[in-house]
């Protein structure tokens, strides 16, 4: 995930222009704008699509998508993120989200589940972290996550 301008965590993404031939020429161009050179070395496409969220009044849809990546492009991106465009401006850095929970059943992902997040961010992330079976089956459900303010 990043860490936004406005303090909010999110996903990398934006808005399609004009000349974006369609949703993901549009999405692997922000992941470049946001992400920085690592980024070419791979493509999200539409086997990646997860879902979609209409925004307040429905001016918005936001379409999610997930990339499972090498831990080597992993690596890449995250060591050239200061060579993004939009670093320092819409982007102020990479976060990881731990995929643990810690003994007292609150560190780790419920904690970080805590902070903030924009739009439908969060419920991206745990939709996600399921599909793509990075947690145990049914574990987010067992998640003590504390109630958001």
């Amino acid at each position: 995930m990043q860490m936004r301008f406005d303090g909010r965590l999110g996903f990398p993404g934006g808005f399609v222009d004009a000349q974006d031939g369609s949703l993901e020429d549009g999405l692997n161009r922000e992941l470049r704008e946001e992400l920085g050179p690592a980024a070419a070395a791979f493509r999200v496409d539409r086997a990646d699509y997860r879902s979609s969220h209409a925004g307040p009044a429905q001016r918005v849809v936001a379409h999610f998508y997930a990339k499972r990546l090498t831990l080597e492009q992993l690596l890449a991106v995250e060591a050239g993120t200061t060579q993004a465009k939009d670093h320092g401006l819409e982007v102020l850095g990479l976060v990881r989200v731990p995929l643990y929970t810690l003994r007292d059943g609150v560190g780790g992902l419920p904690a970080f589940l805590e902070n903030s997040f924009i739009g439908a961010a969060r419920e991206q992330l745990l939709e996600a972290l399921q599909d793509l079976e990075l947690l145990e089956p049914g574990s987010v459900s067992r998640l003590k996550i504390p109630a958001r303010h």
